[in-house]
């Protein structure tokens, strides 16, 4: 008899991969498009369990209300607004065709109305570096440049919770129940590790690096591990 690979387990929807998602505050994303500006008040700064950053609720002019994922220096109290032809401050939402270059925005969108999908995490920042045709160039934390739609928005700052990950768990009890309630596994075990039953990279004879070798976008659940369908391989050359 054989075992399901961590990806297999966690699919079948047991209590040992259930997050606690019945205790999240909601969606952090922006209003759905419309044309014009719309102002709103922060009127709370909340925590969410499915976020690693605070989040802040804003109430709209329309009487809308929305969560957002909170930016360093907001308080309760500030004006922030959303859409084209905002004011360039901390919190405000605008298309990246209006942001200048060498600003720092967070929580930028991949498709123009999708409410964010880029950058989110605690302290995370990406830069406007230029202006193309084609859209606007957007340097990411992962010091990677994408060219987005000039239509899609972003929101100026940076996101607040930078030191989070500057204080130590101490624990590995409040590791797991951090981990549990994200829908992570926790401890992770390497792959090399493992029997041969339990993962197509793991047996006890020898820990073979040759085994790790792309596999096809087409491969079964059980067999994609590892470089699942690789642009390219090998060290970079330089």
């Amino acid at each position: 008899m054989g075992k399901n690979l961590i990806v297999q387990r966690r699919g079948r929807g047991t209590h040992t991969f259930k997050a606690l998602s019945h205790r999240y505050k909601g969606d952090a994303k922006f209003l759905s498009l419309f044309e014009g500006k719309l102002k709103g008040v922060v009127s709370d700064i909340i925590d969410c369990p499915g976020h690693s950053a605070p989040l802040m609720v804003v109430k709209y002019q329309d009487g809308r209300k929305q969560l957002m994922i909170a930016p360093e220096g907001i308080k309760v109290g500030d004006v922030v607004e959303i859409g084209r032809g905002a004011e360039i401050k901390i919190g405000n939402v605008l298309p990246l065709d209006e942001i200048p270059e060498g600003t720092s925005v967070y929580n930028i969108e991949n498709v123009p109305g999708d409410g964010g999908k880029f950058c989110r995490a605690s302290g995370t920042f990406a830069k406007v570096i230029g202006k193309l045709p084609g859209g606007v160039l957007v340097k990411l934390p992962s010091k990677k440049e994408k060219l987005f739609n000039a239509a899609c928005r972003a929101c100026i700052g940076v996101v607040a919770g930078g030191g989070r990950l500057e204080k130590p768990f101490l624990k590995a009890g409040n590791k797991a129940k951090a981990m549990w309630a994200r829908n992570k596994l926790y401890p992770r075990t390497s792959a090399c590790k493992m029997n041969a039953v339990a993962h197509p990279f793991g047996n006890t004879r020898s820990a073979r690096k040759s085994k790790r070798k792309p596999v096809s976008r087409n491969a079964p659940p059980g067999r994609k591990v590892g470089s699942i369908s690789a642009r390219r391989t090998g060290r970079k050359k330089r």
